[in-house]
This record gives C-alpha cells, sequence and structure tokens, in this order.
C-alpha cells in the first residue's frame, strides 16, 4: 500500500499519525524509502517502504466506517477465553494485526472481564492501550474531541455487555423450557412391546 505526504494512516499499536515526508535513506550499507510519520504524541516514526505490509501500517477508517465500529461496539457478541494464557495471547495477536476491528474485539472482551474480576497489570495496560487506540482514530477521522468520543465507547460498551446479559437469559430460558418439556413427554413405548402388540 502506498501512501502520500499529509495522509493520515494508523500504526499498529502506536495509534494514528501523519505522513509528514517520503526520503531514500542508506542504513548499515542499504539503501531504501522510509515514511517519516508524526504520531499524536509528537513522536517521529520511521517506516520502511517495503516494510509497510509487514508492519501493518494502514490508513485511517473512513467516516462511514465510523459508525460500524460503534455497531461493533454494541452487538452484544464478547468474546471470552477461561484460559489467561490463551486470552491473553489472542489479544495479543489482535492488537498487532492492526486492523481497529480486532482492537474493538480486545476492547469489548476485556472491558466486559473487568467489570467481574480485577486484570492482571499486562491485561489492564491492553485494554487502556485499545481504548486509547480506538477513541483516538474515532476522534481524528470525524474531528470530535476526545471526552466525547470516550462517552460515546463508554454507552456502546454498557450496551454491548446488556444486550449479552439479555441473550444468555434467554438462551438459559429455552434450555429450561426445553427440560421442563421432556421430563412432562411420556416415555415412550418400547419398539419390541409395540411389535407384539401389532402381531396379536
Amino acid at each position: 500500500m502506498a501512501f502520500e505526504i499529509g495522509d493520515k494512516v494508523i500504526y499498529p499499536n502506536h495509534g494514528l499519525g501523519i505522513v509528514e515526508r517520503i526520503e531514500t535513506k542508506t542504513i548499515m550499507g542499504t539503501t531504501c524509502g522510509f515514511y517519516q510519520l508524526r504520531m499524536a504524541n509528537e513522536t517521529t516514526v520511521f517506516v520502511p517502504v517495503d516494510n509497510v505490509d509487514g508492519v501493518g501500517l494502514r490508513r485511517a477508517i473512513t467516516d462511514e466506517e465510523v459508525q460500524r465500529l460503534f455497531d461493533l461496539l454494541g452487538d452484544g457478541n464478547i468474546e471470552s477465553h477461561q484460559n489467561w494464557k490463551g486470552r491473553f495471547k489472542d489479544n495479543s495477536d489482535r492488537m498487532r494485526t492492526g486492523s481497529i476491528y480486532d482492537v474493538v474485539e480486545v476492547l469489548k472482551s476485556l472491558s466486559h472481564l473487568a467489570k467481574s474480576k480485577s486484570l492482571s497489570f499486562r491485561e489492564k495496560r491492553m485494554l487502556d492501550r485499545a481504548k486509547f487506540l480506538v477513541v483516538s482514530e474515532i476522534s481524528e477521522v470525524i474531528g470530535e474531541k476526545v471526552p466525547v468520543i470516550d462517552e460515546r465507547v463508554d454507552s456502546s460498551l454498557e450496551q454491548c455487555f446488556s444486550t449479552q446479559a439479555k441473550n444468555e437469559a434467554r438462551a438459559k430460558a429455552a434450555k429450561a423450557t426445553r427440560a421442563t418439556k421432556a421430563a412432562a413427554a411420556p416415555p415412550a413405548a418400547p419398539a419390541r412391546a409395540a411389535r407384539t402388540a401389532r402381531a396379536s
């Protein structure tokens, strides 16, 4: 993917930056092109042009995708792992893809988990990072202040948790209904008895 000066880009796990320059550098005898990015925290990052796909550098989402993100945030679908190591690996892999949709899944999963238990230091740091990445990108794309977007994200997450709780309650009720019907149903006559009756 090629970028131009002035493009808003997302550098996985670092957030939003702007392409300030495209230049050629020689490092350890190797000459290659670099994108010079100015990140939101004013730091400068150089990304090799030939390694854009490898690091997951991408353009910021569009205005149209913002609503899709909020729909995803509040859809009630939350992936959860009971095993800490498996959960941490999956979430770490998602954070490295550069996809804002993967980051949203991490945000939902860890936010939901944090409501019922204390997160480890590493997971708490990952949760904070996921929220920062989601809020900052949406804020930049639609030109709204961070506190406003932060509140909207929190509201969508609460909707997500409420929807999930309702879905779980409905599933339990349906299971209980099936169990009650099964218990109340008369036992089926043995096949041998049925054949004997027909024979007589």
